[in-house]
């Protein structure tokens, strides 16, 4: 799997403070994408076991209490992501305290096969469908056109 950026800190992207990663790979091509450079499987660096170690480090920072975990991109249950994914989401769940996890995907919810169901399993909050700009909606909260749908699964 490969990540465009990593966020430590990151207010935007989900409720309170978080640590946010934009993973490379997604199929859906949506028209207006605010992030096509993450279209590409290939695109940005490898995400490895070092960045790993880091996230969980940083969730862990008792300086700054986040509250969770951000998995955006792409999209995190692309095909190519969905097992470093869910090592990832496990790895969360058995080493950071109380801490949420938020995906974006352009699957639907109902579109999900058995490994992408795996992940969403042990998530919190799940933001499907693909962004559709002639249902932009600049007023939604965590959506950008509004046949998204927030999912508050726990």
């Amino acid at each position: 799997m490969n990540y465009s950026k990593y966020y430590p800190i990151d207010v935007l992207n989900g409720e309170g403070t978080r640590c946010t990663l934009f993973v490379s790979g997604c199929i859906h091509n949506c028209k207006g994408c605010y992030n096509q450079s993450t279209w590409s499987p290939d695109a940005g660096e490898l995400f490895t076991e070092h960045l790993a170690d880091q996230i969980i480090k940083d969730l862990n920072d008792q300086r700054i209490k986040k509250q969770g975990l951000t998995l955006s991109g792409g999209d995190p249950l692309h095909p190519s992501n969905v097992q470093e994914v869910l090592k990832l989401v496990q790895r969360v769940k058995a080493e950071c305290d109380n801490k949420d996890i938020w995906i974006w995907t352009g699957y639907l919810l109902t579109e999900l096969n058995s490994e992408q169901q795996k992940v969403v399993d042990l998530i919190d909050v799940l933001i499907d469908g693909k962004f559709e700009s002639d249902l932009a909606d600049p007023s939604l909260q965590w959506r950008g056109s509004s046949n998204q749908i927030v999912h508050r699964l726990k």
